[in-house]
């Protein structure tokens, strides 16, 4: 998400009623158009959505294509993230 904060094409999977959708989400609206044009979305379903910083705690302005069908990317197990381990040495007492 702290990608799509700082302007990055954000691919965030999920299930709904059992189908296999996405957000692709970013702060950059232009950058979301340019990448509905090369997969063939209409502008019309860009869908504005503020989104809460995890850093910062503030909703910021933010965009998202939902993908599902035909312009959901097939799943590619070495792109996914592993999860964050919290370091110990950072926790504030």
């Amino acid at each position: 998400m702290i990608y799509a904060m700082e302007g990055g094409l954000w691919l965030h999977r999920h299930l709904w009623k059992s189908k296999q959708l996405a957000h692709l989400v970013s702060t950059d609206k232009e950058l979301l158009l340019v990448y509905g044009a090369i997969v063939g979305i209409p502008a019309s379903r860009l869908q504005f959505k503020p989104l809460k910083d995890p850093r910062t705690g503030i909703r910021r302005d933010a965009w998202h294509w939902d993908l599902g069908g035909p312009v959901l990317p097939p799943f590619n197990p070495e792109l996914v993230t592993p999860p964050r381990v919290p370091d110990p040495a950072l926790r504030e007492e």
